[in-house]
């Protein structure tokens, strides 16, 4: 018995107190009285469901069976079951006035009105199922609108869970392990060998001798351009100088002022947008816009009258004759400017501040950004006489010992090389390595069958590797669903700085997800994790090809110094380098593996491109007043 347990639910207008339940079916016809067993174990466990408790059920069968009933008993009328079952009606009203003792029906359809407690109730049993099961699904779609309002959230009937979903598991499975192996197999065209990455570093060294030598200079794929910058920052440069920065789609003018004995360097500046129709126009066009952006910065500044020593950082390969000279080899990065290429970069300047004729500057040296970079740091650390670009291009400089530049007369002291190595491998020589992925972008490029090394380590093609990669994996049929978005097929659209957001992504992939939607592609959590895997092959690689020419130059440093062991800093900059979360620990991890007699310091740079040209313009003029003193 259970004395003083109270049914509580929704079902009922209130509490209902029992001791005793007499469950009376109906006439069982032609069942069994073990199948009416099994159906009501099956209605006593609706009745736990609802909260009635009870220890002891009192049961009979047919019409003959009318037991005197207790005024604290609930009585209950069960229909025979039919199938399929439908759900069941319940309704439980109270009376003020008490009703006669329930009397057997007529028929298995008609309610029966029984005393509980000190309440009257009357509950109709249209046909037996299971109570809460009319409600169940119906109250949990509420409670799940109400905690995830944001989320359409659908519930489907499961059919031959045990056996048709069985087998869709182990198809699924089958699925799932064929694509993988394909997906495995792409990915793996960017996993480079110790082996390969060793042959990369020796091939860049044999291409490095060649650019040093009169001889092999103009077939070389690296071109070691002397730079004719002969001195690092001793910290007794100080003044204003003006800087200017072109070797992007932005064009930076800054003043700089630097302060001997502590280091000090305060800079200004303005950065101008260089429009798509300037990058690819006429050259006495770019040159017109460039002196335009510097009259309006001197405006700014209230400098219009002076006339300060200037440094022209011109990010692009330059064949350098003096400090203040250097003829234009070809554009990269996306210009085309006409009747540049082989014309001297300075004097198209000081031609084009002529024409404005509004003022006058002291070009006293054009850089690259490189050489900016590796001047940056070198004023900040002594050790560092190697520069390193890992952004939107890629390029490296170096201090190299003057009697290994054949180029230039002269056995003593050093002076600082651009090898613009971005031109390694336009022989074939790593034809090896190369996916057909890269041989797609190279062939969509500006300048296809150059800058091949450039191609697979920069900024400005990693992400268009990555596309390419996605939609040969989505015409395979291995990423969403087969179905390309018409975003995705635009040329450039997947820019690098997304490797950076998903491979940064650790919020359950809703980064991945995100730039994903941007680009049209409804994707899955299977989706968004092989996108974050190819992401991470591409930079990856690119990581370690950059690190397998670094080891080749910091190891050609140690030979040359006849050192057992090299301790020497090495100047990077680039949003690459800064912003992607893996990079610049795959490079210098690569680094050490495959010069492991250097250590490597990489030390970020500030600025080397603006702060750097001011700086190689303070060594210049040091150098030039103690030639003068001389």
């Amino acid at each position: 018995m259970c004395s003083h347990h109270y049914l509580r639910t929704s079902l009922f207008s209130g509490p209902v107190r029992c001791s005793r339940l007499l469950v009376h079916f109906a006439s069982p016809g032609q069942f069994s009285k073990k199948l009416w067993q099994i159906y009501l174990k099956y209605l006593l466990g609706t009745i736990q469901t609802l909260a009635l408790q009870t220890q002891k059920a009192n049961f009979c069968f047919g019409h003959t069976c009318s037991p005197s009933v207790p005024s604290s008993t609930l009585v209950a009328l069960v229909p025979p079951p039919v199938s399929p079952l439908p759900p069941i009606v319940w309704q439980l009203k109270g009376r003020t006035q008490p009703s006669k003792a329930p009397q057997e029906p007529h028929s298995t359809a008609t309610p029966v009105s029984v005393p509980v407690g000190q309440a009257w109730a009357f509950m109709t049993v249209a046909y037996f199922a299971i109570a809460p099961a009319f409600r169940y699904p119906k109250r949990l779609h509420k409670v799940v609108r109400r905690l995830v309002p944001n989320c359409d959230v659908r519930f489907l009937l499961s059919e031959s869970g045990s056996t048709k979903g069985a087998a869709m598991v182990t198809a699924v499975a089958s699925r799932v392990q064929a694509q993988r192996k394909q997906i495995d197999k792409v990915l793996a065209l960017f996993q480079l060998t110790r082996e390969q990455l060793e042959d990369v570093r020796g091939k860049m060294r044999a291409e490095f001798e060649y650019g040093l030598k009169k001889d092999t200079h103009l077939t070389a794929t690296v071109k070691m351009l002397p730079t004719y910058v002969c001195g690092m920052p001793d910290g007794t440069e100080k003044g204003k100088f003006l800087a200017l920065d072109l070797g992007g789609t932005n064009f930076r003018v800054l003043l700089v002022k630097i302060r001997s004995g502590r280091r000090s360097v305060r800079m200004y500046n303005k950065i101008f947008a260089i429009p798509l129709e300037i990058m690819q126009g006429t050259g006495e066009e770019l040159f017109d816009h460039i002196v335009q952006c510097i009259a309006d910065f001197l405006d700014y500044m209230g400098l219009k009258g002076a006339q300060l020593p200037l440094g022209f950082t011109f990010s692009f390969p330059c064949r350098q004759t003096s400090i203040d000279k250097g003829t234009l080899i070809e554009w990269t990065k996306g210009f085309k400017a006409t009747d540049c290429e082989g014309e001297d970069m300075v004097d198209m300047l000081r031609e084009a501040i002529k024409r404005r004729n509004e003022f006058d500057l002291d070009i006293v040296a054009v850089v690259n950004d490189t050489v900016g970079t590796m001047m940056t740091c070198g004023h900040e650390d002594p050790n560092c006489e190697i520069g390193l670009i890992a952004g939107t291009g890629s390029n490296m400089c170096y201090m190299e010992e003057m009697r290994n530049i054949e180029l230039v007369e002269g056995d003593e002291g050093k002076m600082c090389i651009n090898t613009e190595w971005g031109g390694f491998g336009d022989n074939g020589c790593i034809d090896d390595i190369r996916t057909q992925y890269d041989k797609k972008v190279d062939e969509g490029s500006l300048n296809p069958g150059k800058q091949r090394y450039e191609k697979m380590t920069s900024g400005m093609y990693l992400g268009e590797i990555v596309r390419q990669i996605l939609i040969d994996l989505t015409k395979q049929g291995l990423l969403f669903r087969g179905q390309i978005s018409e975003r995705l097929r635009t040329r450039g659209i997947f820019e690098t700085k997304f490797l950076s957001q998903i491979e940064s992504d650790r919020l359950a992939l809703l980064q991945v997800r995100r730039i994903l939607q941007q680009l049209g592609l409804d994707s899955t959590c299977e989706d968004s994790i092989v996108v974050k895997e190819v992401c991470g092959a591409v930079s990856r690689r690119a990581a370690q090809l950059c690190g397998a020419g670094l080891a080749a130059v910091v190891e050609k440093r140690r030979e040359d110094q006849g050192l057992e062991y090299l301790k020497i800093t090495v100047g990077v900059d680039g949003t690459l380098y800064k912003l992607h979360p893996h990079f610049s620990r795959i490079l210098q991890e690569t680094v050490k593996e495959l010069a492991p007699r250097c250590d490597v310091t990489l030390m970020l740079s500030e600025d080397g491109s603006g702060k750097g040209a001011a700086l190689i313009t303070a060594v210049a003029k040091r150098l030039q007043q103690a030639q003068k003193e001389n």
